[in-house]
């Protein structure tokens, strides 16, 4: 049987959770690797070498031991900290979270997926400075949704390719539905807040601003959250903290 050979990754750490005297279970997201459920021994202890660098809202190089059902980190280094503006701000903080729930929701083991690693350390870095985290978590769901293959229709109806403007949205259908089209159970949204939705997924952040009004952008998470969490099939414990925020 061949060898298993150690490797080194950028990762953020999505949770964690006690494990053994003295050890923890933290679960990343890495760059190349998909999502790794590893065993970082020792970092329960006042002494631990790296145990302040395994902590969520930190870009680290990690050096991981592949194993059966788990692997082991052997190493960290701090690539850059976002926790600064982000840890002592409930909403930003909440919003940090999210990105990390929904990222570990859009995740596999051993996938590569690039994109969405660096979408979420450009997200924290966004929340950093960012008067409107909501925002920022919205961009980042649309966006890597869009990623993985479940982009939504935010201008056509997503049924029948009407052009718009309409008025409603449907998750399970993906996105703008027209009249015609429009199932039991739609939203009624401003056609305002479709644009908006189109503005984030693709990055214009500062045109997104200018319109984003408070009932705007309430109803532009309201949409994204559900779209997530239809995909998804199951809630994302994160969203629902920012709503109750």
């Amino acid at each position: 049987m061949a060898s298993r050979q150690s490797y080194r990754d950028r990762a953020v750490v999505v949770r964690t959770y006690d494990f053994a005297e003295a050890d923890r279970v933290i679960v990343l997201l890495t760059r190349h690797h998909g999502l790794v459920r590893a065993v970082a021994k020792g970092v329960r202890r006042a002494k631990s070498r790296f145990g302040s660098r395994l902590q969520p809202f930190v870009d680290i190089d990690v050096q991981l031991y592949p194993g059966r059902s788990l692997s082991t980190i052997t190493g960290a280094d701090t690539v850059a900290y976002f926790g600064s503006g982000i840890i002592d701000d409930f909403d930003k903080y909440a919003a940090g979270c999210a990105i990390l729930e929904s990222a570990e929701k859009l995740s596999y083991a051993d996938h590569e997926d690039p994109f969405l690693f660096d979408e979420v350390t450009a997200s924290f870095g966004e929340l950093q400075k960012a008067q409107h985290p909501s925002l920022v978590v919205d961009k980042f769901i649309l966006r890597a949704t869009d990623n993985a293959g479940w982009g939504l229709s935010l201008f056509d109806c997503a049924n029948c390719q009407k052009p718009g403007p309409h008025r409603a949205f449907h998750a399970a259908i993906g996105g703008a539905v027209c009249n015609n089209c429009r199932p039991q159970g739609s939203a009624e949204i401003d056609p305002e807040s479709l644009h908006v939705m189109w503005l984030l997924q693709h990055s214009h952040v500062a045109a997104a601003l200018q319109v984003a009004t408070g009932t705007i952008a309430a109803q532009v998470h309201r949409m994204t959250s559900a779209h997530l969490q239809w995909h998804a099939e199951q809630g994302v414990k994160s969203l629902k903290i920012m709503e109750q925020a």
